[in-house]
């Protein structure tokens, strides 16, 4: 089973019934809206009103298809495509009122976030995906690097010494391997302008909840799969990340070559 969390393990319901919750509310702030606007919408024409209420029903009927096609995923069962290439644009919307929704129940964003890491990865594995390694890029924050390192591995990773002060080294030697790419950056623009000039098949990415969030939403529809890294001396300060969790699934998204 794919572990996202070095420490606790969000749990994917968490994220699918903070959006369910998060669609409940915003379908029924779109129909208070709707209401108050009824009596100007019809002086400006006589069928106004149910033309407006007719276009909310449908996308707010559309939306839940979306989340209901999300859980049917993480449950393995068959979905429809149509929804897929929606779903992430739901998400961005309807994040912030998940927060919102979360911080009356006393629900942190980042576990928020890590909940949503959960559900992407399960998504991500029960689609079978399967790429050939040199069509994988495996991306790294720059806070994996030791900090009092001289060497700059931004944009090249071949300068790293393997002194084993960091992973860095390690996650060099998988990548010589096993063969995907791999490549640290600095922050989300550098590693979108990775994704767009290497072009692979997919991605799996080393970051926090918030990054690996905004990252898998950034590339899609590009699969990509997130491990968290380990932060024991803070947020983006020599963090650490699980290599043998690394491996593992990487073997499980790596085509073997016969």
């Amino acid at each position: 089973m794919l572990s996202t969390l070095a420490a606790v393990r969000p749990k994917k319901r968490l994220f699918l019934g903070l959006l369910l919750a998060s669609e409940f509310f915003v379908a029924l702030a779109l129909y208070g809206m709707w209401r108050i606007c009824c009596p100007g919408l019809a002086d400006i024409f006589e069928y106004l009103p149910a033309v407006v209420g007719a276009f909310l029903i449908f996308i707010s009927t559309f939306s839940f298809g979306a989340l209901c096609n999300m859980v049917l995923a993480v449950k393995g069962f068959p979905t429809l495509k149509l929804f897929h290439r929606y779903s992430f644009a739901l998400i961005k919307l309807l994040f912030p009122v998940a927060v919102r929704i979360g911080k009356i129940f006393g629900i942190n964003r980042r576990q928020i976030e890590g909940s949503f890491i959960v559900v992407s990865n399960l998504i991500f594995m029960k689609s079978g995906i399967k790429v050939p390694a040199n069509r994988l890029l495996v991306l790294s924050p720059h806070c994996l690097q030791l900090s009092t390192c001289p060497h700059k591995i931004t944009r090249d990773p071949n300068n790293c010494k393997r002194c084993g002060g960091c992973n860095v080294g390690d996650l060099m030697k998988l990548s010589e391997e096993m063969g995907f790419t791999f490549f640290v950056a600095t922050g989300g623009t550098l590693a979108r302008q990775v994704v767009k000039k290497i072009r692979p098949q997919a991605v799996l990415a080393i970051a926090c909840e918030r990054d690996l969030m905004s990252g898998i939403q950034d590339v899609y529809p590009l699969p990509a799969v997130g491990v968290l890294n380990i932060r024991p001396n803070g947020p983006c300060n020599n963090t650490r990340v699980d290599i043998e969790e690394v491996r593992r699934v990487l073997s499980s998204i790596i085509i073997e070559e016969k």
